[in-house]
């Protein structure tokens, strides 16, 4: 199995403009996020997939690969899709998170091991510790499994109804936004219409649970927190 390692890295975000390049005590986030993935014993190649030329010259200053795309993806899937067709002989693209310079190599090698089940086409990480403040926050989102770990649903909301649910220690699963699918998977779901769930609940990974693709889970007790905001560099910079 040959694994691609994509980090999709926008210059352009709302909520914090330039985050790949801020300066987390002496690196850029881009670098910490690179290198801390390359830790991982499964990757074969490891890419940063940009349509910013400051992100782009930033990868190739410390010594990373770095690829310009189209600035029109709408999502992060869509980046690794154009980066896979630069990449025809790889089996397998893990989409790596560009905001969580924190990034966990065990995590990332445990999640590329579910492809040892021939049957696993996409595959994503889920935690089993789920608060009440995690139930009620709509940025937490949570997961249904079925009997054989593949996922039923994702949503904002806590399905099943927490208020009516008569287990009150129902096992809830949260979602960590960290994907890998097999090369084959990930160009046909990059070329799936949106549906009317996904713009429901705005999630892109109920596309793929509409049009019939199924969504392995894989437990795990590792999370690594992301900076989405500026307050967030608060919890992240004492661990570096």
């Amino acid at each position: 199995m040959k694994v691609l390692g994509v980090i999709p890295a926008r210059f352009g975000s709302s909520r914090f403009p330039g985050k790949p390049l801020i300066d987390l005590k002496g690196k850029s986030m881009i670098q910490r996020v690179y290198e801390g993935a390359q830790k991982a014993t499964l990757l074969d190649a490891l890419v940063v997939a940009t349509d910013d030329d400051r992100i782009y010259q930033e990868v190739l200053r410390f010594g990373g690969q770095a690829l310009m795309t189209s600035s029109m993806h709408q999502s992060g899937t869509d980046r690794c899709a154009e980066v896979l067709s630069q990449f025809p002989d790889y089996d397998v693209v893990i989409n790596i998170q560009g905001d969580e310079p924190l990034v966990s190599a065990i995590q990332l090698d445990q999640l590329l091991c579910a492809f040892e089940d021939p049957e696993v086409k996409i595959a994503t990480l889920v935690h089993p510790d789920v608060t009440q403040a995690d139930l009620e926050n709509i940025n937490r989102i949570k997961v249904l499994a079925n009997t054989v770990q593949n996922a039923i649903y994702f949503s904002r909301s806590p399905l099943p109804n927490m208020h009516y649910a008569k287990t009150p220690d129902y096992p809830w699963l949260r979602h960590i936004g960290l994907y890998a699918y097999t090369a084959k998977t990930l160009t046909e779901i990059a070329n799936l219409a949106p549906c009317a769930l996904e713009q429901a609940e705005s999630l892109e990974q109920l596309r793929w649970l509409y049009y019939g693709y199924n969504i392995r889970l894989i437990h795990t007790h590792i999370e690594t927190p992301n900076i989405d905001v500026p307050d967030d560099l608060e919890k992240v910079l004492p661990f570096l």
